[in-house]
């Protein structure tokens, strides 16, 4: 690892940028969930249809996820940012005037193709410029903004309220728009790391889809870190999936306090554990190159504790410090998964790897989710899915200590793949 070089001069300036983006990415996205009662008002539909929205949206992002890592792997990582920005950020305005709920339908089916395209490219792209001991710092300043714009998702709801439904669709995608129009002025991929890019060695030949996949599943360390994020989603879908029903019920809360602590205290801890677990395995990194798999696997370990106090005390106070330590801990997770793609998986693949990952992550969440409510539904107390999701992080901080690093590979130059 690369401890003393010097970041490129807008190593920073993209970080920046993309963490607006990625705030508008998932704000465009969630923001429809907060306004049900205002959509179905104005656009006849059953409660079943309106599921199907986010459904919709959630399967074709999940299955084009491989695919949209792949592009920001084969083409311009820049480039492919900016047109999903673009190309979402319109279908959320035309979202504002659809009539029929076919129409709002096909937009959600639209926008989680265009949207699919951004968080591979993102993160690769942030990787590229972050190539040192800044690396987890900078990938956990781009996750925030993402927590942030899912954070920022009841504005929908509140516009709804006081203009129309489709006022926050035209606001936003209006101002997705007008940013996209500001990094095609500023957004650049990464310079070249090589002293001498023109060096046959630095040549980077034809990324395709098929020796990507080949290469990353052909990968011992790829697949242990398939498997370890499957059970974290697993583990984790399973604690915050069912936080604030268990919260309601044990404590005697009423929905709306519930939801608070389980959604915004979490949310604030994870955005304080992204730039602390960041921060720390930078540090950490400077005399250990698997720093960022250490630092993972401690978070993992200390949130099981927090966890199970939260299942198994009746003190609410303590109860809020469990869920307010499980927040930071767990964090380490998000913010270290790029750095450790970087350190196991060929250079040229790091999107690719990534959307794969996301794929599983999204198919292992829903299912959690479906599994969890047939355990409810068959009488099994809440907090034993807390117990099963504590054993489940246990072994996913295991599993990371088997993850190794692979051989240094010959430094990619970005620049000499071609448009």
């Amino acid at each position: 690892m690369k401890t003393g070089a010097k970041l490129p001069s807008r190593a920073w300036l993209i970080v920046g940028l993309l963490w607006v983006v990625g705030c508008l990415n998932y704000l465009d996205r969630v923001m429809i969930t907060t306004m049900r009662t205002s959509i179905k008002d104005a656009i006849p539909m059953t409660e079943a249809q309106f599921g199907l929205l986010t459904t919709a949206f959630l399967v074709v992002y999940a299955v084009l996820s491989p695919f949209a890592g792949y592009l920001a792997d084969r083409f311009n990582r820049s480039r492919v940012i900016i047109g999903s920005l673009f190309v979402w950020s319109l279908i959320t305005w035309l979202t504002a005037h659809a009539k029929t709920y076919e129409q709002l339908l096909a937009t959600r089916l639209l926008m989680g193709v265009s949207e699919a395209c951004y968080i591979p490219a993102a993160l690769a792209l942030v990787s590229d410029y972050h190539r040192g001991a800044t690396r987890s710092l900078a990938t956990g300043i781009l996750l925030g903004g993402v927590m942030v714009g899912s954070a920022m998702g009841g504005l929908g709801g509140w516009l709804a309220e006081r203009h129309s439904w489709g006022f926050a669709f035209s606001l936003f995608g209006l101002i997705g728009i007008g940013f996209a129009v500001v990094l095609l002025l500023l957004l650049r991929d990464a310079p070249c790391e090589s002293a001498d890019p023109t060096a046959p060695a630095n040549v980077v030949k034809e990324v395709r889809m098929g020796e990507a996949i080949k290469s990353l599943f052909g990968s011992g360390a790829f697949r242990l870190a398939f498997f370890y994020w499957g059970l974290l989603g697993v583990a984790a879908w399973m604690v915050i999936g069912w936080m604030p029903t268990y919260l309601q019920e044990h404590f005697h809360l009423g929905q709306g306090h519930a939801g608070l602590l389980a959604t915004v205290y979490v949310n604030v801890a994870s955005l304080v554990g992204l730039v602390v677990g960041g921060a720390w395995a930078d540090r950490w990194s400077l005399s250990n190159k698997r720093a960022c798999i250490f630092v993972t696997a401690i978070g993992l370990i200390v949130a099981v504790p927090a966890i199970l106090l939260v299942s198994n005390t009746n003190l609410l106070p303590l109860a809020t410090g469990g869920l307010v330590l499980y927040g930071v801990t767990i964090a380490f997770a998000s913010t270290e998964m790029m750095p450790i793609l970087c350190l196991i998986t060929d250079p040229r693949y790091i999107a690719t790897g990534f959307g794969v990952l996301n794929l599983f992550a999204c198919a292992v969440g829903g299912a959690t989710t479906y599994a969890g409510g047939a355990l409810r539904d068959a009488q099994v107390d809440v907090s034993r899915l807390f117990q099963a999701g504590a054993v489940g992080l246990v072994v996913c901080a295991v599993m990371l200590l088997f993850i190794k690093q692979r051989d240094e590979a010959v430094p990619r130059c970005r620049s000499l793949i071609r448009d």
